[in-house]
Order: C-alpha cells, then structure tokens, then sequence
C-alpha cells in the first residue's frame, strides 16, 4: 500500500493516477472538507480513501497503518491557505514533521517528499518550512527520495500569475533574461511514481527541472512564434521584488515575494545525468505552449 499526501491537488492527484495505472493499491489522506469532484476522480481510478489532517497528529497513524512508502505533496499554498486553520506553517512546517513522525512510528519503509529547488535560499516561511522537513526526513531512518523541482510551468507560465498567452500579455519578474529549467507537473508526478522503487533514487535528493532552461524572455520569444501574436510584456523590476520581499510581514506575501525574486534570479538545473539514470521523458516549454496556445485559440 502506498499513501498519497496532497493527493486532491493536481501533482498529487496525478501520481495517484500513474500508481493505480501500474496496479499498485494506493490510499490518499482526504479531509471531509476536499472537493467533491476530486474525491470522485480518485475513486473511479481505483484509489482507497481515508480521512485525515496533517494538523491533527491523532489522524494519522490510521492513515499510515499497513503502507509500505508514503509520497507527500501536501501544501497550503494552492489556494487554501486561511481555510480550516491551515497556512505554510501549519501544513508545510508542522504539518508535514507530523506526517513523518507518524510514519516511522508506524514503520513505513519509504518517504518521498516533494519539495522544491535548492537554489531558492530566501529567508522566507515556505523556504525554512521545506527545508525543514527536508532535514526530518533525511533523519527518519526511513529510506527517502526527496525532489526539488524548480518553477511549474503550468503556475508560472500561467494566467494565474500573469503570464496571459490567451491575451497576449506577460508579466516578467526581474529583466527577464536568466535561465529557468520550467518544469512540468506531470514530469514530477512521473519522477515521483518512477524513483519510488530505483535503486538509485534511495536516500537521494534529485534536483528537477525540464530538459531545457530558457528566460523569461525566451519563453515570451517563444508563444509569440507559436501564436503569430505579439506579446505586451511588464516588467517587475528586481529592485521592487526585493523592497517587496524585505517589507512584507504576513506569511503568504513573504512566499511570494520570495518566489517571485529567485524567478527573476533564474534557476538553470542541468538534467542530462539524472535523465541518462531514470530515463524519462519531459515535456519542453515548447511543448507546452503548443498544448495551451491551441486551447485558448479554440
């Protein structure tokens, strides 16, 4: 059996997706509070649910009873941060060392953790929260794979944070020209599913990023190549992204101001040794593009 945390939210629901694809008998943690349709989504693919908060330490030996490995996505940062008392600390921080308490003292075998990229080194709440449970779970003495991959390319090259292709309109963080190895959350749920079981995956840290890394600006290049469309770029300069980051005081604000100053910083993970050892394939920001370009022209 293995247990998915965070398995109602789009990377966790789709590692629970690929797992029962490949017959493995798969549990997700869900609150009474999750959305109805996800929940329909993972029992029709065959996955057992059982109800639980990573807040309430009471929940979770239940949860992790009979599991072999346990895959952790869970954040409060895709947009339920403020409901049923969860935040960064309370989920991302306390939450998670709750879940990899219960785990070892349940004797699970295996932790994957998906955190995200080690070259984001702000002082920030989500930053020590991830780091923190990174420590937890290298010192568990369970076996663990923990992945760092860097900025989604389906939330940072999104409308959602401003990048509106539907629109032709962009907001670039900084000047726009270092390097980004845009990732794919699908490609992590496949990194997730294949190194639960690699040999070369136990007791690692994998930094992930795509099979390219392009700025801001190339992106931009790109879905203007793409589109045939002209693209109205803004710009947040650095210097405001600092002042931003250094000033805000509450929790979410200081993530994403935090975020958005190491997007403009860039972050370029060469991928051609950890893809000759798990031999994946990824999804290119071209491919990307491409895929989104011909839905919002449709």
């Amino acid at each position: 059996m293995i247990l998915v945390v965070g398995a109602t939210g789009f990377l966790g629901g789709e590692i629970c997706r690929r797992l029962a694809e490949r017959g493995e008998a798969v549990r997700a943690l869900v609150r009474p509070t999750s959305a109805p349709d996800a929940l329909d989504r993972l029992r029709q693919s065959g996955v057992q649910t059982v109800e639980g908060d990573l807040k309430d330490p009471s929940s979770l030996p239940a949860a992790s009873a009979g599991v072999r490995a346990v895959i952790s996505t869970a954040t409060a940062t895709a947009g339920r941060t403020g409901q049923d008392g969860d935040s960064i600390e309370t989920v991302d921080g306390v939450g998670q060392l709750n879940l990899v308490r219960a785990a070892r003292e349940a004797g699970v075998e295996r932790f994957s953790y998906i955190s995200y990229s080690g070259n984001i080194r702000t002082d920030d709440p989500l930053t020590r929260a991830k780091r923190s449970v990174e420590q937890a779970v290298k010192g568990s003495g369970m076996t663990y794979t923990i992945l760092r991959p860097t900025f989604f390319m389906e939330v940072w090259l999104s409308p959602a944070l401003g990048f509106d292709y539907a629109n032709a309109k962009a907001t670039i963080f900084g000047d726009g020209t270092r390097p980004i190895s845009w990732i794919s959350l699908a490609d992590v749920a496949s990194f997730a599913v294949h190194t639960l079981d690699h040999p070369a995956a136990r007791n690692a840290m994998l930094e992930l990023g795509g099979p390219e890394a392009l700025s801001p600006l190339q992106v931009v290049a790109l879905f203007e190549e793409i589109s045939g469309r002209t693209i109205e770029r803004t710009h947040v300069p650095e210097d405001q992204l600092r002042a931003a980051f250094e000033a805000a005081t509450d929790t979410l604000p200081k993530t994403f101001a935090a975020l958005q100053l190491n997007y403009a910083r860039g972050d370029a993970i060469p991928m051609e040794e950890t893809l000759r050892t798990y031999e994946l394939g990824m999804t290119s920001v071209r491919d990307y593009a491409t895929r989104v370009l011909s839905v919002a022209q449709t």
